[in-house]
């Protein structure tokens, strides 16, 4: 009787190589030669093989998955981000199930155990503000983990990311050096979002640093909307002394603020500059071009997933890595505007 599906030993007879060659090319890819691994790849589509990393993990065997907990897919924050991780993880022979925790650490937590019940060999997170149960969890099982897109010196776990809080200083710096002191911010909700939260500390410190303030009616928060950015922005420029520049926590945000500021039939950035941080998708080609701080989102999900392979190899078991990845002031059309004397 005709077997209905192919097994490892139906490749192996197909691409001329012991089953244990295809094995090691499934699991660890990096000892395979390219011409090998290209024929047992071939093998595999030809048979229709589909490896059953259920029973592999079972009986104790690799899995070959990977759990990343994001904050959201509702928008391209972090898609750059996600799209290196997953393209490096797969150079490397892993798939990835991606989940979404909506800003709450509490369902983090759920979401973690629920991925660890599917033996996943490894986890992401992104940022480093998680739950003490979250962090326990991890030690508890010894599971292989990097936390993504923040970096810090004491993280508790590997981390590779951007320091935000340079981030804000950085553009709240350019900011000033166009003669900006009426400034107002809108950023994310700061409470469970150490991303948010760091950028702007950094932003604070460098105004105060210049002998200035934010006053708190200048300071306004927006969830990830362009539409709900929009709002906040004609609330701020609708004041009686509306600020002459905005400094915002992302570029979504940012994106948003000049939308309306156009709408209400302001000038950018003769009337009012607006800057955000990310340089996403984009921000380089709206109009006016966006002023951002670049992140390097793609540099990000490739070192994060390089770390977290070999983590899971042995090959960093004895240290935390922290790697901070560069950031960079692209400066555009939406503040190119110097304020002086005359025309403050």
């Amino acid at each position: 009787m005709r077997k209905k599906y192919a097994d490892i030993i139906d490749v192996a007879i197909a691409a001329g190589v012991s089953a244990a060659t295809v094995s090691r090319s499934f699991n660890h890819p990096d000892k395979v030669r390219a011409d090998t691994k290209k024929r047992i790849n071939q093998a595999v589509e030809r048979t229709g093989y589909i490896r059953n990393r259920a029973a592999q993990a079972i009986h104790g065997k690799r899995s070959g998955m990977i759990g990343l907990i994001v904050p959201t897919l509702d928008n391209a924050i972090f898609a750059n981000l996600i799209q290196a991780f997953t393209s490096t993880l797969a150079e490397h022979g892993f798939t990835m199930l991606v989940t979404t925790h909506g800003y709450d650490l509490k369902s983090e937590y759920q979401l973690l155990r629920s991925l660890l019940s599917h033996r996943v060999e490894g986890i992401a997170l992104i940022g480093l503000e998680h739950n003490a149960e979250t962090y326990d969890l991890l030690e508890l099982r010894e599971t292989p983990c990097v936390a993504i897109w923040n970096y810090n010196q004491l993280s508790r776990i590997h981390c590779v990311g951007s320091d935000n809080f340079e981030a804000g200083q950085q553009i709240a710096d350019h900011i000033l050096s166009k003669g900006h002191k009426n400034i107002g911010t809108i950023f994310p909700q700061l409470a469970g979002n150490d991303r948010a939260a760091a950028r702007f500390a950094g932003v604070i410190s460098k105004i105060e640093e210049a002998g200035l303030k934010i006053p708190n009616e200048l300071r306004s928060q927006s969830i990830y909307s362009i539409k709900h950015a929009r709002i906040c922005c004609r609330a701020l420029l609708q004041r009686d002394t509306p600020p002459t520049a905005l400094i915002c926590g992302n570029d979504v945000i940012a994106q948003g603020s000049i939308y309306e500021a156009q709408a209400l039939g302001m000038k950018i950035p003769q009337d009012v500059a607006v800057a955000g941080i990310g340089d996403f998708s984009g921000s380089g080609e709206i109009y006016p071009s966006l002023t951002t701080v670049r992140l390097r989102a793609n540099k990000i999900g490739i070192e994060a997933a390089q770390l977290l392979v070999g983590v899971i190899n042995g090959e960093n078991t004895q240290s935390l890595t922290r790697i901070a990845v560069d950031l960079e002031l692209q400066e555009r059309e939406s503040t190119n505007f110097q304020i002086n004397a005359e025309n403050a």
